[in-house]
């Protein structure tokens, strides 16, 4: 089984999963309303530029996809987040500060019982992110 996140934004898909190969790597394919065949329009109108579909591939099994969410809610994502777990405080730094940049922290990276690090934010889009290093065995 393979269970991989799948984000809708609104009109900001491509500055987002830019915004998160350049903070995590990965490798990144975006298909945009103009790569559609021919007759495989879908039921809805599409601005320019919307993303129909990207995904940010890792490499190791891991991927985030997304796309432009065609109800236009703008209401962000609720109920949820991303959660993050890397070998390293530096990293986990990094990241995290990367991440909170323009957004908001929910909890300032620091000890905790289960991790030598952990920290959330909301980032600028709207995803909540939960960033861990891992325990050492």
């Amino acid at each position: 089984m393979s269970l991989h996140p799948y984000l809708y934004f609104t009109n900001t898909t491509r500055d987002a999963m830019t915004t998160y190969q350049q903070i995590l790597g990965g490798t990144l394919d975006i298909m945009d309303a103009t790569a559609l065949p021919e007759g495989d329009e879908p039921p809805f109108e599409m601005p320019d530029g919307f993303v129909v579909h990207a995904a940010l591939n890792f490499g190791d099994g891991d991927l985030l996809m997304a796309s432009d969410d065609p109800t236009g809610d703008s209401s962000g994502v609720k109920g949820a987040a991303l959660n993050l777990t890397v070998a390293e405080p530096d990293e986990a730094r990094r990241i995290f500060s990367a991440l909170a940049d323009g957004g908001a922290i929910g909890m300032e990276l620091g000890e905790t019982f289960w991790s030598p690090m952990f920290g959330t934010c909301v980032d600028r889009y709207g995803v909540t992110w939960m960033v861990n290093v891992a325990p050492t065995p």
